[in-house]
């Protein structure tokens, strides 16, 4: 019994790969202008404990409380930084929930608003609905139109 679990395992990781060497982008591949990054107002910040990376959009207008926020922060410090609850929020299954065998805690993310300010998001925990709440992107917007519901 073992060696036919061992077998379905083989199998499925060949498969995979398989699947993934045919939808790999081919090394003749232009890769995209550098002129389009350059359009791009976002910057990649290390989290405070350097584990993972997250998305800062726009630059903070003196005085922005979400100035004061870093990537890896946790959903009670960025409420005690911001002196408030969001003014919105919603959450939302991440293109993640779908890989096989993924433990990790951004299955699903959390959006939240701060009128004047802008947008933060969240990781919202793993498919079984635990953990998350690591802030992984701020966008300074203080029209909100970074709130996507």
């Amino acid at each position: 019994m073992a060696h036919l679990h061992t077998f379905a395992l083989v199998c499925a990781v060949t498969l995979l790969g398989a699947c993934a060497s045919q939808n790999a982008p081919s090394s003749s591949a232009t890769p995209a202008p550098a002129a389009s990054k350059a359009k791009s107002d976002s910057t990649v910040a290390k989290s405070r404990d350097g584990s993972y990376e997250g998305e800062i959009k726009g630059k903070a207008r003196p005085g922005s409380k979400l100035g004061k926020l870093q990537i890896g922060m946790s959903m009670e410090e960025v409420q005690t930084a911001m002196g408030s609850a969001p003014d919105r929020l919603h959450s939302y299954e991440s293109g993640k929930r779908w890989i096989p065998f993924y433990f990790g805690n951004d299955a699903r993310r959390m959006q939240v608003l701060y009128k004047g300010e802008g947008c933060l998001m969240f990781t919202g925990g793993n498919v079984w609905g635990s953990s998350g709440g690591d802030l992984i992107g701020i966008h300074h917007d203080a029209s909100g139109a970074c709130y996507q519901p």
